[in-house]
């Protein structure tokens, strides 16, 4: 079991690699530039896949899907907030 909870994390990595410059570019630039669509979505089967893998006791896969819920909200938030001042400023 050790190899596969080492080959989950590992992945588990790779993802937040891949998530976390975006969001971090995101802020920087003051521009999100995902769909409300994708985010909502994203954001909602995230967190309900939080909770089943919570349910399974699966820590791989509740931690992989609770960092994504964090991070999409994150993006949702500052696209909120970005969007808010372009409106005052227009």
């Amino acid at each position: 079991m050790l190899g596969l909870d080492f080959l989950g994390f590992t992945g588990l990595i790779f993802i937040l690699i891949a998530w976390l410059p975006e969001t971090i570019k995101n802020i920087r630039n003051s521009a999100v530039n995902s769909r409300w669509g994708f985010l909502i979505l994203y954001t909602i089967g995230s967190f309900l896949l939080t909770i089943y893998s919570l349910l399974l006791n699966n820590l791989v896969f509740s931690i992989l899907n609770g960092l994504a819920v964090i991070l999409a909200a994150i993006n949702i938030f500052f696209k909120l907030r970005f969007n808010h001042n372009k409106k005052l400023i227009n």
